[in-house]
């Protein structure tokens, strides 16, 4: 027992210190950087080694009380910087999938809904122009017939739009939401009803996989977060800049990448292991499809409550 809390305590530190403490401190130094130069002086290297020179030598730090006190002070800066930046994270995630945009205040509501429908035009444009030339690749005459690489520029175009019609404000939202909707199509399974009870039934490999994958996901979005925080500093400090414009593009490649891998994890789990699901809830073994998915659906689905009679 004691060899396991140990292990727990060691993993646990781990990644308090990665994930927390390493980031805030180099936060904590940008911040440090930032004070000391300012605009007017913000490359001027001596300037900053002088600054940490006298610091270093101030009685306050040469004693053991002082750096350990220094030490914790810095510690306790950086595990705050880093709750803060998972704090934001949290937003980036929910603006990034944008699961309740409908819900947003105003104008960010408004905002949303313009973007999603100036997207859902680009969308059948250029899902238009893919199918037409699908369409001409039946043509009787091989000179009429469309290239394979026109074809698939054409699907590319679409896909970078979105991977089915947009729904959602941003590209990772759309990429989340396609899963629910191939599924509904494919299987008439409604994924928000149906993932509980799948999960329960899945593989502890696949599990773990989805579980990377989620985690991935919230990495990049609190990569966005420390992207925020980095933001404000460029108002005294111009290098923060780059800095912040860094973080963003590499939270959202990040994000864009993961709500990819996380969506097709998760629709790959459905397609492969609906049976198991249905097996498990006594149904006759049928193939993937519409009825086993009504099937399903039928057994998962709370009936809607009675209502009393008037008396």
């Amino acid at each position: 027992m004691g060899g396991l809390l140990s292990e727990v305590s060691k993993k646990l530190a781990d990644r308090w210190l990665t994930l927390l403490v390493l980031p805030g401190a180099l936060y904590l130094a940008v911040v440090a950087a930032g004070l000391t130069l300012g605009q007017s002086a913000a490359l001027d290297v001596g300037r900053l080694t002088r600054a940490i020179s006298e610091a270093a030598q101030a009685p306050q730090v040469t004693t053991v009380g002082g750096q350990i006190v220094l030490l914790a002070a810095i510690l306790a800066g950086a595990a705050a910087a880093g709750l803060a930046a998972q704090s934001l994270g949290s937003v980036v995630e929910r603006v990034a999938l944008a699961a309740s945009w409908h819900a947003w205040p105003w104008p960010f509501g408004e905002l949303a809904e313009r973007h999603v429908a100036r997207r859902q035009r680009r969308w059948n444009a250029a899902r238009a122009e893919y199918e037409a030339l699908r369409l001409l690749e039946r043509a009787p005459r091989p000179a009429d017939r469309p290239g394979p690489r026109e074809r698939h520029r054409a699907a590319h175009r679409c896909e970078r739009i979105s991977v089915e019609r947009p729904e959602r404000p941003t590209w990772s939202g759309d990429r989340i939401h396609a899963t629910a909707v191939r599924l509904d199509r494919d299987a008439h399974v409604n994924l928000l009803t149906l993932w509980p009870h799948l999960w329960l039934v899945l593989p502890e490999e696949i599990r773990d996989e989805i579980g990377k994958a989620r985690a991935a996901l919230t990495r990049a979005a609190v990569l966005g977060g420390w992207a925020l925080l980095y933001l404000p500093l460029a108002w005294w400090w111009w290098p923060a800049m780059p800095l912040t414009v860094m973080l963003m593009v590499i939270s959202a490649r990040r994000l864009r990448t993961a709500s990819d891998t996380y969506a097709t994890l998760l629709e790959a789990s459905v397609r492969l292991h609906l049976t198991d699901l249905a097996d498990k809830l006594r149904i006759e073994e049928q193939p993937m499809g519409p009825p086993l998915g009504d099937a399903v659906m039928r057994r998962l689905s709370s009936p809607a409550p009675a209502t009393e009679p008037a008396s």
